[in-house]
């Protein structure tokens, strides 16, 4: 099988489902975004190999998400988005939140370099969220994604709090 397929050369794409759309329509703009943040995850899991396993986590929560994000055909029987993977990101961010000092301000992201990729990868979250808040789709489903993608960007940033912290390293705040 060949990788290209030569359906999408005039400017459309399918949704799970199979309807043909633009690929500038928002649906495909918020799943492309997803498809970013799931390639950045992986650029963390080479960054911060004590994260693998949730970070493959993290990802499948992601895809997951995508797929609903990608239909717009309800029929279509995809696997239900877990409201445990939501609460297993709280877990994580009340642990890391607890083993570091209180934020006093805004935080400027630098190093080490890990944390800094984690600021990157928190501003990719936050732009996924808002291409999924701009589809205007209120299915139970979608919600659920979005309430997924905005816990991960707290994740993300508390994990590049944490990070910095166990490096033995200080914060850099942006104080006016």
């Amino acid at each position: 099988m060949k990788i290209y397929t030569k359906t999408g050369d005039g400017g459309k794409t399918s949704l799970v489902g199979g309807k043909r759309v633009q690929k500038s329509h928002p649906r495909v703009m918020a799943y492309g975004d997803l498809d970013e943040l799931i390639s950045w995850m992986g650029i963390m899991r080479s960054s911060l190999p004590e994260y693998d396993e949730d970070f493959r986590r993290i990802q499948r929560a992601l895809m997951n998400g995508s797929a609903h994000i990608a239909s717009e055909d309800l029929s279509k029987a995809l696997p239900a988005f877990p409201a445990e993977d939501t609460a297993w990101l709280e877990e994580k961010i009340d642990k890391m939140t607890s083993a570091i000092p209180q934020q006093t301000a805004f935080v400027l992201p630098c190093r080490p370099k890990e944390a800094a990729e984690c600021h990157v990868v928190r501003t990719v979250c936050r732009r996924c969220e808002r291409s999924a808040i701009a589809l205007g789709d209120d299915r139970e489903d979608i919600r659920a994604a979005i309430k997924y993608i905005n816990r991960l960007s707290d994740y993300l940033f508390t994990l590049a709090r944490y990070v910095t912290a166990a490096k033995g390293l200080s914060e850099d705040f942006w104080l006016p």
